[in-house]
């Protein structure tokens, strides 16, 4: 029987028991003995058995061979050998414990819903067209999207180039050197007004410093000196 068809049967026979976590891979790479490793879980010790006998009764049915199968007497772990696939149906406490996936999972196999069906089936699920849900961004329809005029107006160019020529003016006027003064030259500077105050009050006080000066001086000689005689004569009348 062909491997893919066998594989197709097998997760066909696991879903109708409601196997969980079935997970298929290819080990053509990895081994010579087989070429496809199934891995199920069942919850329970009669779901694991019924798994066996699901998968093998639909591969018998389908004409294909059933080399071995072994494990049911506990249902802790069922394998199933169908010469080119192995089946391991196993409890989830089993299956975490032994992690078949980490040994044999390095290429795994997918199938999808329409590969599991029959050819008709699958040809008139693959022509049938995809319903979109409305409630994603990506699958709603989408304004068109218009051009973008990135160009400025010729009144709005022109404000930028005088700008930009003011600036380049105000950026020279800063970098043009100060006017150098030659070595010798005398340069008058501006005397403030408070030096000015202070000059003027000290040329007043000096100029009014000799007139006190004289006045202190004469007082004491004044005072010093005899008292002046006045000198009073008669005028001799006509009539005397």
């Amino acid at each position: 029987m062909d491997i893919k068809k066998l594989q197709t049967l097998v997760v066909d026979a696991l879903e109708d028991v409601k196997g969980q976590d079935i997970a298929l891979f290819d080990t053509t790479n990895l081994t010579s003995l087989f070429d496809r490793i199934a891995v199920v879980s069942g919850t329970s010790n009669r779901q694991t058995k019924a798994l066996a006998a699901s998968v093998r009764d639909k591969v018998k049915a389908a004409g294909g061979d059933v080399v071995g199968l072994e494990g049911e007497d506990t249902g802790e772990w069922v394998l199933v050998d169908l010469g080119d696939m192995i089946v391991h149906i196993m409890q989830p406490a089993i299956r975490q414990y032994y992690r078949l996936e980490e040994i044999w999972g390095e290429k795994p196999v997918k199938l999808g819903a329409a590969k599991r069906k029959s050819s008709v089936e699958a040809v008139e699920a693959a022509a049938a067209p995809k319903t979109k849900g409305k409630h994603l961004a990506a699958n709603q329809e989408q304004p068109e999207a218009k051009p973008v005029n990135e160009r400025k107006p010729a009144a709005k160019r022109a404000t930028a180039a005088s700008k930009t020529a003011a600036g380049a003016g105000t950026a020279a006027a800063a970098k043009k050197p100060a006017a150098k003064i030659p070595t010798g030259a005398r340069v008058k500077v501006a005397v403030s007004k408070t030096a000015a105050a202070s000059a003027a009050a000290a040329k007043a006080a000096k100029s009014a410093a000799p007139k006190r000066a004289t006045k202190a001086a004469a007082a004491p000689a004044a005072e010093g000196a005899a008292p002046a005689k006045k000198v009073i004569r008669r005028i001799k009348k006509a009539d005397e």
